[in-house]
């Protein structure tokens, strides 16, 4: 079986939508600040339990809110990531407030909480805050700088695509 799948990515500029596709798409990373303008779409083709899907991964120019991204970007997405920095708290404050607003505008649309830039964290134990808070428990976190933890999550939401 072979299916086409939209995956959007969202969340604040410079919290690693672009690095974290192209390190998915292209196995690269760079350091260079690139802004999305508008949207910038990728492909990819992966196999899950016997399954081709032909990825288009839409990356979203940032926003401080999901409400203030075009419409017409979200519309027949099968799925989403919701990306936020770990280092930069602006970027997480208002998650229940984004979150909730993917919930009710596109239910039974599954996403992914991520949380990108591990790497400039620490220690594990900083791990340990996000946890604690409930908007936290099912966030996914990884590092586009060194690939950890990426292709996990990518094919993670596409094998809730099934």
């Amino acid at each position: 079986m072979n299916l086409s799948k939209k995956i959007v990515l969202l969340g604040h500029f410079g919290v690693g939508k672009t690095s974290l596709i192209r390190r998915f798409v292209d196995s690269a990373f760079s350091e260079d600040y690139l802004v999305t303008v508008g949207v910038h779409i990728k492909k990819k083709e992966v196999v899950v339990n016997d399954t081709t899907f032909n990825l288009i991964i839409w990356d979203v120019e940032g926003n401080t809110s999901i409400e203030k991204a075009r419409s017409s970007y979200l519309l027949g997405t099968h799925g989403f990531f919701y990306v936020f920095d770990v280092s930069r708290p602006e970027t997480f404050e208002n998650l229940a407030e984004e979150l909730k607003y993917l919930e009710e505008n596109f239910p039974g649309i599954p996403y992914t909480l991520i949380g990108n830039k591990y790497d400039l964290i620490e220690n594990d134990t900083s791990q340990d805050y996000f946890t604690q808070h409930h908007i936290f428990k099912n966030c996914k976190f990884t590092s586009a700088k060194t690939g950890n933890n990426v292709e996990e999550v990518f094919i993670s939401l596409v094998s809730k695509l099934l």
